[in-house]
C-alpha cells in the first residue's frame, strides 16, 4: 500500500511564501483509485511528483509497500544525449527487467520506428511523451501515476492508451491527477481536491466532483 504522511510543500514566489497543501496524510491499498482534483495551479502536478520521487516535499513522507510507476508521461529522467534505445535500455537496467521484451512492449506502444535510433534531445515534445508512456506501461508496477498525460497523440493513440491502463491493468491501482470529471465518476473510488493550500479527501466522488466543478466555474477575481 501507499502510505503518505503529513505531506507539505510550499515555495517562494516573488519573494513571498505560497503553501500547496500541508500536513496531508492518506493511504492507498492495492487495487485503490484515487483521483487527485483542483484548479490550475493547486498542487495536483506537484504531489503526482512527490508520489514518484520526482520531488522533495517540504516535509513528510510517502512510503510505499507496493511498486509504483513513474509519473507517466514524465520525461525528465531521458538522457538528452542518448537514443531513444538506449534510453530504453537504461531504464530496463534500473528495473532489473529483460530488456528484449522491454524494448518489444514499448515499440510496439509508443509507434516511434526509425525515431528510436536518433538522439532524444531531437525528439518533438510529443515524442518524448509517447516513448515515456510507451516504457512505463512496458514494465508492470502496482500502481500508476498519471498526470492527465492520457491525451497524447491522436485519437487512435488516446484510445490504445486508456485500453493499456484501464482495460488490460484493471485491477491495478492508480493516482491520477485530472480535469476529466466524467472519467473521475466513472472510474475512480475517492477523490482528494486541493484548493487553497488545503487538501480534503473525499470518499464521495461525486461530491467532491460538485465541488471542482462549482470552483472552475467561478468567474476570474
Amino acid at each position: 500500500m501507499l502510505v503518505a504522511k503529513g505531506l507539505t510543500q510550499r515555495f517562494f514566489l516573488h519573494g513571498r511564501p505560497r503553501v500547496l497543501f500541508q500536513d496531508l496524510s492518506f493511504e492507498l491499498n492495492r487495487g485503490g483509485r484515487l483521483a487527485i482534483l483542483g484548479r490550475n495551479g493547486q498542487g495536483k502536478s506537484t504531489l503526482i511528483k512527490i508520489l514518484g520521487g520526482v520531488l522533495s516535499p517540504t516535509a513528510g513522507r510517502a512510503d510505499w509497500t507496493m511498486t509504483a510507476s513513474w509519473p507517466l508521461g514524465f520525461a525528465g529522467g531521458f538522457q538528452g544525449s542518448l537514443t531513444g534505445m538506449d534510453n530504453i535500455l537504461f531504464i530496463s537496467r534500473i528495473y532489473r527487467q529483460p530488456s528484449a521484451e522491454v524494448i518489444r512492449r514499448t515499440e510496439a506502444f509508443a509507434e516511434l520506428g526509425p525515431a528510436l535510433t536518433q538522439p532524444i534531445k531531437q525528439y518533438s515534445t510529443g515524442m518524448r511523451a509517447r516513448l515515456a508512456f510507451g516504457l512505463s506501461l512496458a514494465i508492470d508496477f502496482d500502481c500508476y501515476l498519471i498526470d492527465e498525460v492520457i491525451a497524447v497523440g491522436d485519437a487512435s493513440f488516446g484510445r490504445k492508451c486508456d485500453e493499456e491502463l484501464f482495460g488490460k491493468r484493471g485491477q491495478k491501482a492508480f493516482i491520477v491527477a485530472t480535469h476529466d470529471l466524467q472519467f473521475v465518476m466513472q472510474k475512480c473510488e475517492r477523490a482528494l481536491v486541493i484548493e487553497g493550500g488545503q487538501a480534503t479527501m473525499y470518499e464521495d466522488v461525486g461530491e467532491a466532483v460538485q465541488l471542482v466543478a462549482s470552483l472552475v466555474s467561478r468567474p476570474a477575481e
